[in-house]
């Protein structure tokens, strides 16, 4: 069985070099001395080696709208969701190992980090791997919830996936099911889970909506930044020797500013990865979804288009006077009930137009603070954003006459008058 693993994985070396174009076995050589680029990783429990690409192709003008050739992608902002670019963004496909960020997230809601996982047979089962995605877990072992984890989403391990989903719920199939409550809950109405790690390869999601998990992920504990962040980790072993587990990430050598998260490959799902990176200020988010070849160009052609052909943008202050509006019996003064600022792309800047949509049901006359409407920011083709339209101060009231209802009714008596002697002498 060792041996047939070891000739799978010469045989993933061999294609994974061809994947990596003009890349050489000196340019690995030379990554693994500890240069700047990720040396081969070693994984499963016979130590076979799996490369990495160790060069991306991306176009000379980054500023040009991405052309990607993966069927499905989407760039945001990580800290808004702001969306950038999207191609076939809510077309559900298979999504391999970027299951596990969904894993990560119900662990660390639901699981202490020192608490001891007792390795089921189940979770030691060869039949949880695809031979090289595993941490080599020994039924019996026991390993605490922080370094299933990190085997997890480093290692991206199917036996710590397994092992995991058995301590939150009791069982994988209550755990799947605890996957897909949180699915609905996040909003994610385009995904299904099957399994804890993705190698069933029957589970779905979207582009979108994974963009909607791994925000939701950052927020839920620093830890997850810290996990997806780190190149390398050991994971303490029954006997014996740590085991050294490796990202495959391969932005986290190769991209200035990557900061994580996941990568994912079957046959059905294709390469896959979730990546983030971070250039002056700004965080954003990749990704990518069923590349035929290494998914790493495309994700990092997305990051340079987000980080060059855009600018942070303060596009209306809080409390900012927007003139008079007509509602329903008169005219009041509104200003923007909040602030924006968004991400524009710098090509559109001059374009940036502001529209204020009123609500048909605002009436006269309104209090200070009332919401009465919308201003809808956008530039060609693309809104940025909306921010509430509230009235600045009370409009005053019409004038009152206090004339006698004698002199007020003589008064529109003469009026009349004058108005039909004015039309019979015309």
């Amino acid at each position: 069985m060792r041996g047939l693993r070891r000739r799978q994985a010469i045989g993933a070396l061999v294609a994974l070099l061809v994947l990596a174009g003009p890349a050489s076995l000196s340019d690995l050589a030379g990554a693994a001395s500890g240069g700047g680029l990720p040396p081969p990783t070693p994984v499963g429990p016979d130590a076979s080696l799996s490369p990495f690409v160790t060069s991306l192709r991306t176009p000379v003008d980054p500023t040009e709208i991405p052309e990607v050739s993966a069927p499905s992608a989407i760039l945001a902002d990580l800290d808004t969701g702001q969306i950038l670019f999207a191609k076939s963004p809510n077309r559900p496909r298979p999504i391999a190992s970027l299951t596990k960020i969904m894993t990560a997230l119900l662990v660390l809601r639901r699981a202490s980090w020192g608490d001891l996982v007792t390795v089921s047979a189940r979770a030691a089962a060869p039949g949880n791997s695809d031979g090289l995605s595993e941490l080599g877990l020994v039924e019996g072992e026991r390993v605490t919830v922080g370094e299933l984890t990190w085997a997890l989403l480093v290692q991206s391990a199917n036996d710590a996936a397994v092992a995991l989903a058995e301590h939150v719920s009791g069982t994988v199939g209550r755990f799947v099911g605890l996957m897909n409550d949180q699915a609905r809950r996040l909003g994610m109405t385009r995904t299904a889970f099957r399994s804890p790690s993705g190698l069933d390869d029957r589970g779905r999601s979207t582009a979108r909506d994974l963009l909607v998990l791994t925000r939701a992920a950052f927020a839920q504990d620093p830890r997850f930044a810290d996990i997806v962040g780190a190149r390398f980790h050991d994971v303490p072993s029954p006997e014996g020797e740590p085991r050294h587990i490796q990202n495959r990430n391969v932005l986290l050598w190769l991209y200035p500013g990557a900061t994580g998260v996941k990568t994912g490959y079957t046959s059905g799902a294709g390469y896959c990865v979730v990546a983030t990176a971070e250039a002056g200020g700004r965080k954003l988010i990749a990704v990518v979804l069923g590349d035929a070849g290494e998914p790493f160009s495309d994700a990092a052609t997305l990051l340079d288009y987000g980080f060059a052909a855009f600018a942070q943008e303060r596009l209306v202050e809080a409390g900012e006077s927007l003139g008079l509006v007509r509602i329903r019996g008169g005219s009041v003064p509104v200003q923007a009930g909040e602030g924006l600022s968004a991400l524009a792309p710098k090509a559109a800047l001059s374009e940036v137009a502001h529209t204020i949509v009123v609500d048909p049901a605002a009436a006269f006359p309104p209090a200070a603070g009332d919401q009465v409407g919308i201003l809808r920011i956008s530039i060609p083709g693309r809104v940025l954003g909306s921010v509430p339209l509230v009235v600045s101060r009370v409009p005053a009231p019409p004038p009152v006459d206090d004339r006698s209802w004698w002199d007020r009714a003589g008064g529109s008596v003469a009026v009349a008058v004058s108005g039909l002697l004015r039309a019979f002498l015309d």
